[in-house]
């Protein structure tokens, strides 16, 4: 049986003047199932080619961030104890930083890990 999904792509803008990104990744929310999981595939080219200067290593500790945030645990620090829906909200809440969510889109899905793996590979790779 379907049951609703959200997601967001994640994006590197390293530069807020000029607009321009690269999406790195995505996160996905399925409430129906308890799912809160992101992927990302940062290309180091792409990012290289809108900002040769971009602190590569700060892009992926904010990835790293997104991740653990997703997983819950201790990794996550307070945010740990929201559930994962208010945890979704929090990531994809607009945000003037190198990384930024997209706006959320919705869709239906059997398999959530499946359409987070769908979903990378389309906006992604």
């Amino acid at each position: 049986m379907s049951t609703v999904f959200e997601y967001a792509a994640l994006r590197v803008v390293p530069c807020q003047e000029r607009g321009e990104g690269v999406n790195v990744g995505v996160v996905l929310y399925c409430r129906a199932l308890d799912y809160l999981a992101c992927r990302a595939e940062p290309d180091r080219d792409r990012l290289r080619a809108l900002d040769p200067d971009l602190d590569l290593g700060a892009v992926r500790r904010s990835l790293d961030g997104v991740d653990a945030l997703c997983r819950g645990g201790d990794a996550a620090g307070q945010a740990a104890a929201e559930p994962p829906g208010a945890r979704f909200r929090w990531l994809t809440a607009p945000r003037s930083t190198v990384v930024q969510p997209g706006p959320v889109h919705a869709g239906l899905t059997d398999d959530p890990a499946a359409e987070l793996d769908r979903l990378v590979a389309r906006l992604v790779r």
